[in-house]
């Protein structure tokens, strides 16, 4: 069975293909906005149903792989940064504290929707302003989920991680791995 991922991330499709998953490519494209009072969990696993049936809507045969990764801390969904001053205000509120990364997953063949998540808490280190700054300067945080890349630069600051560290880098690969092995790929 033909496996598409329904996502543009080079870091998706890096993991995939170190774990030697093949796979095509065909992004999805829908708004991703958080309905008043959904829990975040709940936000991630829609993002990823809804990635994955946009992109069956072209697709009738293959297998679609769809995620979506968030960022919570103290309680706040943190997506992709929208600016430098985004990125700043969730910087501040990452230094120095603990978080979680959630990532979901969507798997939709022909005859099944297999929706689940995997999420890993992060241990951020305390960053100077200067060090903030500095850091969005490299433009690595502005396409990621609570603005860093735990394999980037960013690493400097990760004191340690619970859980699956490839979850944090945006595919939980192990996760992907039964679920495709259960549904017989």
């Amino acid at each position: 069975m033909r496996i598409v991922l329904a996502s543009a991330s080079p870091r998706r499709q890096e993991l995939l293909r170190n774990a030697g998953i093949e796979f095509a490519v065909q992004p999805a494209s829908i708004d991703e906005i958080r309905i008043t009072g959904e829990a975040a969990t709940d936000f991630a696993k829609r993002m990823a149903r809804e990635k994955a049936q946009a992109v069956r809507k072209s697709l009738r045969e293959e297998w679609i792989l769809a995620a979506d990764t968030i960022v919570v801390v103290v309680g706040e969904v943190l997506g992709k940064p929208t600016d430098d001053e985004d990125a700043t205000c969730m910087l501040r509120l990452l230094a120095g504290r603990e978080h979680q990364v959630i990532t979901a997953v969507c798997l939709l063949g022909a005859d099944f929707e297999d929706v689940r998540s995997e999420s890993t808490t992060v241990y951020f280190s305390p960053m100077s302003d200067a060090e903030i700054r500095d850091y969005i300067a490299t433009g690595e945080p502005m396409d990621k989920a609570g603005a860093y890349a735990i394999q980037g630069i960013a690493s400097r600051w990760i004191a340690k991680i619970e859980g699956d560290y490839s979850n944090v880098v945006g595919l939980p690969v192990d996760l992907v791995w039964r679920m495709l092995r259960e549904h017989g790929a």
